[in-house]
């Protein structure tokens, strides 16, 4: 297994960030620069559309750094059966770690066996690999997101993550902290959505979050002000 070796100093908070870029206009020249900054500073994952899954695998290897895609992105809609073979096709194409977004209509109905039946037919696509579930928590009373994190835990993933940066609200303290005493230590919780600066990432692990999803992620490592108002 390659380790990365940093050619830039930044801040410890690299290996926390998943440094992403998924708008849908991103150009193979911007995942190429996307990927060069992730080995440059050692961020633990990029995390990109599928259709660039095949591409970052082949820039970052042996580089140490992880490919992470999104799987039913963003609105989570999709059945179970298409979401299983998007995240094999993925896996093919190079990836090690997939975002899938839960069936949030499902949740709101109160049909918590679909929503169980939908995220273990992506575990069961992915094993050996880490699956982090998306509950756009933005859209979900605590109730629904306390539950959305107990299916997410028995179908066996791997993290629970707030937001698909889509969904009109990123991540907060108080949803991360809510989210971090629902899974319990074991299980990777990850913020996402409007991490912006330093202060604010230091602030989301704080309050529990293993993993941090960004577009700021250079921003917040070296401690300088973000541009834009990117995922």
């Amino acid at each position: 297994m390659s380790v990365c070796k940093p050619t830039k100093k930044g801040s410890d908070t690299a290996r926390y960030v998943d440094h992403t870029l998924l708008k849908p206009n991103a150009t193979q020249d911007e995942i190429g620069k996307l990927c060069d900054e992730a080995k440059t500073y050692c961020f633990a994952s990029v995390c990109v559309n599928p259709s660039y899954v095949a591409l970052s695998a082949q820039l970052l290897r042996g580089s140490g750094v992880k490919v992470c895609t999104v799987v039913g992105f963003p609105l989570g809609s999709t059945t179970p059966t298409v979401k299983a073979i998007e995240a094999r096709d993925a896996i093919a194409n190079g990836a090690d770690e997939i975002d899938m977004v839960i069936n949030i209509g499902a949740l709101k109905s109160g049909n918590d066996a679909l929503v169980y039946d939908d995220i273990k037919a992506v575990r069961d696509a992915t094993r050996g690999k880490v699956l982090k579930v998306i509950l756009e928590t933005s859209l979900l009373s605590n109730e629904e997101k306390v539950r959305a994190c107990a299916a997410s835990k028995k179908a066996g993933a791997d993290f629970v993550k707030t937001s698909t940066g889509f969904g009109g609200g990123g991540a907060t303290v108080e949803d991360v902290k809510l989210m971090r005493e629902t899974v319990g230590p074991l299980m990777g919780v990850k913020a996402s959505g409007g991490i912006r600066d330093a202060k604010i990432a230091a602030d989301m692990i704080a309050a529990g979050a293993t993993r941090l999803g960004t577009s700021a992620s250079i921003a917040i490592v070296t401690d300088a002000k973000s541009e834009g108002k990117g995922y």
